[in-house]
């Protein structure tokens, strides 16, 4: 198991690595600050430019480096209000239940080097009950949660897949809308005013 733990740590690491020379990178060429260069660069990549956001989508689930709301927002930048959703969902929802699988796999001590001791015993304390796969399903349902987090805590419960993807699959949705628009109308509105 301790080995698992450090294979885990040193993927992180790389991926952390890794998004921090391509953000560099991105930057110096000017396309944080430039919405159409953002977009003709994503879209270069034709058909591919699809599969690699969405597969961006999931690692950013599995290893957790990047917030959410940010990647969400850069799917509807990217690619348009609708299909920026459906990248989004299909993105996310194949990272969530990645997350689930493998703390499935791995177990609490995966958990606790992750996301440290006093994180995963304070959700515990408060959600680990008799309740959790309802309490889990209205986390998964509101914008704030900590969602990455909670896909991981659900894989060391007694909770199966059939029902964790059933309740990532019907109530992400909103999540992923609110984080989406609300971010976009929020850069739209200071773009305008600035």
């Amino acid at each position: 198991m301790k080995n698992s733990v450090w294979i885990f740590r040193i993927i992180s690491a790389f991926f952390l690595a890794f998004s921090a020379v391509i953000c560099l990178w991105a930057y110096k060429r000017g396309l944080f600050s430039n919405q159409k260069e953002l977009e003709n660069f994503i879209k270069s990549f034709g058909v591919w430019a699809d599969i690699i956001f969405c597969l961006f989508q999931s690692i950013q689930v599995v290893f957790p480096i990047i917030p959410g709301g940010i990647s969400c927002f850069a799917g509807v930048a990217i690619f348009g209000a609708l299909k920026g959703f459906i990248l989004n969902y299909l993105g996310i929802c194949t990272g969530s239940i990645l997350a689930f699988i493998i703390a499935k796999a791995f177990g609490r001590p995966l958990l606790l080097s992750v996301f440290g001791e006093k994180k995963v015993t304070r959700y515990e304390n408060r959600l680990i009950n008799a309740n959790f796969t309802k309490l889990f399903a209205f986390l998964i349902f509101i914008p704030v949660a900590p969602d990455d987090f909670l896909c991981y805590l659900a894989g060391t419960t007694k909770m199966n897949l059939k029902t964790f993807a059933l309740i990532i699959f019907t109530l992400k949705p909103f999540s992923i809308s609110v984080y989406s628009l609300l971010l976009t109308g929020i850069f739209n509105f200071f773009s305008n005013s600035f």
